[in-house]
């Protein structure tokens, strides 16, 4: 009896010991499972779904939809205004050549070469072309006399003014605007400038041009960051940098008519407060990263077009995730709409701010449903909405706020083909160069302003010491 008794003890001993082992397994097998399942949603990360570039997606990735067929004929619809070719002013053309006709085509009779008063204006056809490029070089000559008198001999001075530069300020701001706005590389604009100005230069040369005008751009540099910081509302975003090949940040904020970038070491709050200073005022239009994350809701506005991604990796994610996605989804979807009445003027603010109220209910009640589901990303992404909320509709009840910041990431978009075509700079007087030339471009372009003819005043005013020409135009209101 003792030995039977001995062997069940066994028994169920081994039995707890397998039971254990199992569970053992099974919680790895589900520790297992979870990470495959993560590993698989990285690989089907795409530009639907997160911020990958289109360019970038896998090969796999869903296509983008296709729009349905509209029975319209290619091209530029009925109604649709045009654009043409627009005729230069006569004090921009050169040379006219006149065809007038001799003899009538119907009976013969030979025409007058002086207009009629019947007769119409003359048709037009402008054609552009470049003369043969060179550059107008002026050679300074500093000639000897010797005195008839005494016989000492005199040599004359080249003025110490025009021994300081060997490149004009045209030509200078010219090769600036190369690797600034075309993110030449130094020996392309030395390619450029030899090929098509026929003049030498060295790539020490096209450096040290590039720090001058750096020099002349700081006024602007300043100016531009004051008129962005005191804005009532500004887009501001970020990309990655390189210094020597060590991580930076090139941060931007732009309004309507100013853009302003500083590189800066970190991208949390330190690079939030370079580029928009330690008291931030006015609103805020960005994306969610952390980093914003020091500036109050009531000054802030969460782009909508960052959270269509993150509501489409909700619903890949299946199961809670995809009730929470497509709640969120149909909201962007509502919400885009509206705005686009509103921006076509079909709808005021106070009509957008009221139709987005039955989207606003119906997202709180989904995000706090999903904040207590089983999957922790999931989790995390809805709590962290939740904390956020009021700065998504910002946009619906002022003026000048939009729900996207589409303006920002077009405004970095000069700056992120720059640094994947230079790889960043390779010292920290490049990285300034990059700062001014970038603000300067970006500003001038939001105004339609020629960035040509600022950079050439700019490197005038620098070189004479005069008053540097003005960045920012007082408004004429």
């Amino acid at each position: 009896m003792s030995d039977e008794v001995s062997v069940s003890e066994t028994i169920c001993q081994e039995c707890i010991r397998l039971r254990l082992e199992l569970d053992a397994a099974l919680a790895r097998m589900a520790t297992l499972e979870a990470q495959v399942k993560e590993l698989l949603l990285q690989l089907q990360r795409n530009s639907s779904n997160s911020s990958t570039p289109p360019s970038a997606s896998p090969l796999d990735a869903p296509k983008p939809v296709p729009k349905a067929p509209t029975g319209r004929r290619r091209g530029g619809q009925n109604g649709h205004r045009g654009h043409h070719r627009h005729r230069l002013p006569a004090s921009r053309v050169d040379k006219i050549v006149v065809y007038v006709p001799r003899t009538c085509t119907a009976c013969q009779t030979p025409l007058s070469a002086e207009p009629g008063p019947n007769d119409p204006e003359p048709g037009w056809h402008q054609v552009a072309e470049l003369p043969a490029l060179a550059a107008v070089v002026t050679e300074h000559q500093a000639h000897s006399r010797t005195c008839p008198e005494c016989g000492l001999l005199n040599h004359a001075a080249i003025p110490a003014d025009v021994r300081t530069h060997v490149i004009g300020p045209r030509l200078a701001a010219i090769m600036s605007y190369l690797s600034g706005r075309f993110h030449l590389s130094k020996r392309s604009v030395k390619e450029f400038v030899e090929a098509a100005f026929n003049v030498p230069v060295s790539l020490g040369t096209v450096a040290a041009l590039e720090q001058q005008t750096s020099a002349a751009l700081i006024e602007a540099h300043d100016q531009a960051r004051d008129a962005v910081r005191d804005a009532p509302v500004k887009n501001a975003d970020e990309t990655g940098w390189k210094q020597a090949g060590k991580k930076r940040w090139l941060w931007t904020a732009a309004t309507v008519t100013v853009a302003f970038f500083v590189i800066h070491l970190k991208r949390g709050s330190l690079g939030l407060a370079a580029l928009l200073g330690e008291a931030i005022t006015g609103i805020v239009i960005s994306d969610r990263w952390p980093g914003y994350n020091a500036l109050p809701l009531e000054q802030r506005q969460v782009c909508w077009a960052h959270l269509k991604r993150d509501f489409q990796k909700c619903k890949e994610r299946g199961g809670d995730g995809k009730v929470v996605g497509d709640v969120g989804l149909a909201v962007v979807e509502d919400l885009f709409t509206l705005w686009w009445e509103f921006r076509e003027g079909l709808i005021d603010r106070k009509a957008l701010a009221t139709q987005l109220e039955p989207a606003i209910d119906e997202l709180r009640s989904a995000l706090e449903r999903g904040s207590g589901c089983a999957d922790h990303k999931v989790l995390a992404f809805c709590d962290n909405i939740l904390t956020l909320y009021p700065a998504l509709w910002l946009f619906a009840g002022m003026d000048g706020v939009e729900p996207t910041n589409n303006h920002a990431e077009r405004v970095l978009r000069m700056g992120v083909l720059w640094r994947k075509n230079a790889f960043g700079s390779q010292s920290e007087s490049g990285c300034r160069f990059v700062e001014r030339i970038l603000t300067v471009v970006q500003t001038l372009r939001l105004q339609k302003r020629s960035v040509l003819e600022f950079l050439e005043e700019s490197v005038i005013a620098q070189r004479t010491g005069s008053l540097a020409p003005a960045l920012i135009v007082p408004s004429r209101d």
